[in-house]
C-alpha cells in the first residue's frame, strides 16, 4: 500500500499539466483516500511507543497524508477536497493528538525534538505535524467557510 501510495505521489505531484480525464480520476482517488486517512489517522499515535515503530497502518497513514497535503496543493484537487465533510475536523483532530501525544512522551513527531547531535532523522512520524498544519492550511486557503471552522 504504501508503494502504491508514492507512486499516486510522484503521479499527482508531475509538473505537467493533467488532462481532464486525469484530474477526474484524481478527484475520484481523493475521495478514497481522503476517506482513508480519516478511519485510519488514529494509527499514527501507536508510533509513540517504540514498540510499534514500524507500524504499517500508522506508515500508511503517513503516505496518505503526504498524497493529500499534494493533492490539496493543486488547484484543480483543491476545491473538491476542501468541500469533503469531515477531512478538516480529522486534520485539526489528529494534529491536537500528536502535539498532547508529544508532551506525553518522546516527541518523534517534529524534527526538532527527534534530532539529537548530527544523527539522521529517520523515524517515519517526524514532520508528520508540519504535514497535518500543512493539510490545514490548503483546506483553508481562500475557503471562508473552512477558515472559520479553524
Amino acid at each position: 500500500r504504501v508503494t502504491l501510495l508514492e507512486l499516486i505521489m510522484a503521479k499527482v505531484s508531475e509538473k505537467n499539466p493533467a488532462t481532464s480525464e486525469e484530474t477526474n480520476v484524481f478527484m475520484r482517488h481523493a475521495d478514497f483516500l481522503a476517506g482513508c486517512f480519516q478511519e485510519k489517522c488514529e494509527a499514527v499515535l501507536k508510533l509513540t511507543s517504540a514498540a510499534d515503530a514500524e507500524d504499517e497502518e500508522a506508515l500508511v497513514t503517513i503516505r496518505l497524508l503526504d498524497v493529500l497535503c499534494e493533492m490539496t496543493s493543486n488547484n484543480g484537487q483543491l476545491e473538491h477536497l476542501q468541500a469533503l465533510p469531515g477531512l478538516l475536523e480529522t486534520a485539526i483532530d489528529t494534529l491536537r493528538l500528536t502535539h498532547l501525544a508529544g508532551k506525553q512522551a518522546v516527541n518523534i513527531f517534529t524534527a526538532t525534538h527527534a534530532m539529537t547531535g548530527q544523527e539522521e532523522i529517520s523515524h517515519p512520524a517526524v514532520g508528520l505535524k508540519s504535514h497535518l498544519i500543512r493539510l490545514i492550511g490548503n483546506l483553508c486557503y481562500k475557503n471562508k467557510e473552512n477558515q472559520d471552522k479553524v
